[in-house]
């Protein structure tokens, strides 16, 4: 087998900006809000979510971020899809943020649990019609015979629904990720990174360390 090697990986250069320990903020949720409001939000408003499947493999996807607050970062999904079942087993996510203009990445371990229903309530009746026409047509990562069955079920479910409000499926709806480790990794020139580790402390305040490119 041969090898060839990319002069883009050999020759790409992070020389942006920089990352101090020294002059970040205290909480990680404010150094996040510092990054998403830096002219970043668009590739910010989607998210990598990592979880630890039944035979200890992990498996990544692109979801969505709704929203985030000082408890952190809000998503949505079916709760008995792949990454709905893996939630409920471990309670534990990764997330990772990747945003290739600035050279920045955001890699955050949390908790997780689900938001009150009357919040996904709300959210639901917010989201388009198809969508929610689409959250009813079948569980997310159950097998289906054919794209056929999907189109057909959705023009049923059109003609059910005509002048009727939607009701939000109870296996559909969100999660709170909060974080306990969050790391913010800045790229730096001659591949020595900048990268910022926040960990959450018994006190539930945040210890602040550098770690190694």
């Amino acid at each position: 087998m041969n090898y060839s090697e990319s002069p883009y990986n050999i020759n790409h250069m992070y020389e942006k900006f920089k990352l101090d320990e020294f002059k970040v903020k205290k909480n990680p949720i404010e150094q996040f809000d510092d990054w998403f409001t830096d002219g970043q939000m668009n590739e910010m408003g989607a998210v990598s979510v990592s979880t630890v499947e039944e035979d200890g493999c992990p498996r990544t996807r692109m979801v969505l971020l709704n929203s985030y607050n000082r408890e952190g970062f809000i998503f949505y999904t079916h709760y008995d899809s792949r990454k709905g079942k893996s939630i409920e087993k471990t309670s534990q996510a990764c997330l990772h943020f990747f945003m290739k203009s600035v050279q920045r990445q955001i890699i955050i371990k949390a908790n997780l649990e689900r938001i009150p229903e009357s919040v996904s309530d709300r959210y639901f009746q917010m989201i388009p019609r198809g969508n929610q026409l689409s959250a009813l047509i079948t569980q997310q990562s159950n097998l289906v015979p054919d794209r056929d069955f999907l189109s057909n079920k959705m023009r049923e479910l059109e003609k059910e629904f005509r002048g009727k409000e939607i009701p939000r499926p109870e296996y559909w709806g969100g999660y709170l990720a909060k974080p306990y480790e969050m790391e913010f990794w800045q790229g730096r020139a001659d591949s020595l990174h900048d990268r910022i580790l926040y960990n959450l402390t018994d006190n539930l305040g945040w210890k602040i360390s550098r770690l190694a490119p």
